[in-house]
């Protein structure tokens, strides 16, 4: 193999750990060192601790996306809230809540056996010094998110504790905090910055929808003339809402994917209508979501096309530069088999520094 093939595979494996490590300030220069450490200590730059991140990040999403679904829609459906006091038997979302539960506590633990990068950038192993820097650092947030809120359900049924719980359940999402801090090495990364955009604009659209939910669920029983938006959506699938019998009115699924669409359509200004606030709360709300919307088209949207621009602006760069070759060979007349000579050393120079001019960097350098 020769050096250029195995400094091109050194170049893509530290890419590759790079994007896959979600742990502290990562140096490869940390690998190439040997610190003495506790055989209980765990490096933060090595491989169990980059799958366990990971692990756990996939745990941050499904809290995400489930905790606030969970605390508007099926904590007030009365068939569910049965299954869920039957207990671990009846219910598997309790099972995989109290997984989640259980590994977030295993990671305060681990976190608490972590080494970290200090100020002089120098890798921190003594336990003593880790515990305190954790200590300062994340483990307030991690420990209220870590609470086990769902064994406090069980023997109080009432109606109000189980709300209660439902929204300190919420709590969790704290830890998406630490997340947002994380994801922000690939901000480098175009297509993932758009990836990632559009996922925080479906998360915020989730959470919204949860709220609006909540409003109309709240409003409806104290509502003289059933003007709210879950009695108007009951009147058009034909599932009214019948007083004597609590599993009456529209479905779980069809109250998520109106609020849903109510909140995206919202969102993006789209607004058909047909779906629309009647009381003063949701009126309220509905404004409210408009201005997060107004909000989020300045600070995502309006990214958008900076980002794309940014992802073709190498091909444009090379266009131009094929360009600029090709005028300078038929100005200066230059043969066919030279040309061709000329235009392949170009795309193989361009390929290889991908357009970056090597002199000015040398330049550079050396100034420094």
């Amino acid at each position: 193999m020769s050096e250029l093939s195995k400094k091109e595979n050194t170049i893509g494996s530290m890419i590759l750990f790079k994007v896959l490590s979600l742990g502290a300030d990562v140096l490869p220069e940390y690998k190439l060192q040997t610190p003495r450490i506790n055989k209980f200590t765990i490096l933060h730059y090595s491989p169990f601790k980059a799958v366990w991140d990971w692990l756990i990040l996939l745990l941050v999403i499904y809290t995400a996306i489930f905790t606030p679904y969970s605390a508007a829609f099926l904590l007030n459906d009365s068939e569910e809230r049965k299954r869920r006091e039957c207990g671990y038997s009846c219910s598997p979302l309790n099972v995989v809540d109290l997984i989640v539960d259980i590994m977030f506590i295993i990671d305060i633990l681990i976190n608490f056996r972590t080494t970290y990068v200090n100020q002089n950038e120098e890798v921190v192993s003594d336990p003593a010094k880790i515990a305190i820097h954790y200590f300062k650092g994340w483990f307030l947030i991690d420990m209220v998110a870590a609470i086990p809120f769902d064994l406090l359900i069980f023997g109080s049924g009432s109606e109000e504790t189980t709300t209660l719980i439902g929204l300190l359940k919420t709590a969790r999402l704290l830890r998406l905090v630490r997340v947002a801090r994380k994801l922000d090495r690939y901000s480098e990364y175009g297509a993932a910055v758009l990836m990632l955009l559009m996922c925080i604009f479906a998360l915020i659209a989730h959470w919204l929808a949860c709220i609006w939910y909540a409003i109309g669920n709240v409003e409806r029983p104290y509502l003289a003339h059933k003007i709210g938006w879950l009695d108007s959506l009951g009147e058009q699938l034909g599932k009214h809402y019948n007083k004597s019998d609590a599993s009456s009115g529209p479905s779980i699924k069809d109250k998520y994917v109106t609020a849903l669409y109510f909140t995206f359509s919202s969102l993006t200004s789209v607004g058909f209508g047909n779906v629309s606030p009647n009381t003063n709360s949701e009126k309220i709300f509905s404004i409210c979501v408009m201005l997060i919307g107004s909000l989020m088209y300045a600070s995502i949207f309006g990214n958008v096309s900076a980002i794309i621009q940014r992802l073709y602006s190498g091909t444009a760069r090379y266009h131009m530069q094929m360009l600029r070759v090709k005028e300078f060979i038929r100005f200066h007349q230059i043969p066919n088999p030279l040309r061709q000579r000329l235009e392949e050393y170009f795309q193989h120079a361009w390929t290889y520094t991908n357009g970056i001019d090597m002199n000015m960097v040398c330049y550079i350098v050396f100034q420094a």
